[in-house]
């Protein structure tokens, strides 16, 4: 390992995926750099990450942020660098059939995550949201009905298996920073849903709020670095979304 800090690459202005990094170096107290948020002037903004996408850096050529870079290597894919950095850190159990459980279970999250960002973008990516909001309206009843609660039943009784307050293992890990995650933008994007089933899900709430409550997690919360919930990123605010589920 390098003993240079590790160098974040995501785009600036937005949670995204780039926060489950995020959240993981920051809980582990882990010093890095988060590039494309620093000036051009400094070797950073979106500039910088656009070069290392098009191979003019160390590494394979990453097909999209989140990536992160350790030396001379170049790690995409949010579950992939999460799977580096946990054993590397604390993040998650030393035997091998309590990482593939964390990285399963963190695969899993990052399905509920496309689904929560295709809500507002049923076509296309590259579409604005104003272009499909009569898709992105039939989209939401079907994730708010069926989805959400299907995702978060499964996770609330595999954290029941586990114990009730950690998803692998006896401590904290990064599959339990990635739920707070997604619980916390759910909680933005679909606070009518979410209320409605609260009381399904007590151990993830619970979870929620001892991981919010770590130190580090506390401090990283309260600081400039906690990039604000936003229009741009997966977890939005459009209240006309947060439909009554079909019967």
């Amino acid at each position: 390992m390098s003993d240079e800090p590790y160098r974040l690459y995501y785009w600036p202005g937005l949670q995204g995926r780039g926060e489950l990094v995020r959240l993981a170096l920051e809980a582990a107290s882990t010093p890095y750099v988060d590039v494309a948020r620093l000036p051009e002037s400094e070797g950073g903004g979106v500039a910088a990450l656009m070069k290392l996408m098009r191979g003019g850096g160390p590494g394979l050529e990453p097909f999209a942020p989140p990536f992160l870079q350790s030396g001379e290597l170049v790690i995409a894919q949010t579950a992939n660098i999460l799977q580096y950095l946990a054993p590397r850190h604390g993040l998650v159990p030393d035997d091998e059939a309590s990482r593939l459980r964390a990285n399963q279970l963190q695969l899993t999250i990052a399905d509920l995550i496309a689904e929560a960002h295709d809500v507002h973008h049923p076509i296309a990516s590259s579409l604005y949201y104003e272009d499909q909001k009569p898709e992105a309206l039939r989209r939401s009843q079907y994730f708010v009905t069926e989805r959400i609660p299907k995702y978060l039943g499964h996770l609330e009784r595999v954290l029941e298996r586990n114990g009730g307050r950690h998803f692998v293992g006896s401590a904290l890990s990064y599959v339990d920073l990635s739920a707070f995650q997604i619980l916390a933008g759910l909680d933005h994007s679909f606070p009518k849903a979410m209320q409605r089933i609260a009381a399904s899900i007590p151990l993830l709430a619970a979870m929620r709020d001892r991981v919010a409550g770590v130190p580090s997690v506390a401090a990283y919360l309260a600081s400039e670095r906690r990039v604000p919930f936003n229009q741009k990123g997966i977890f939005r605010s459009y209240p006309e979304l947060d439909v009554e589920p079909t019967p």
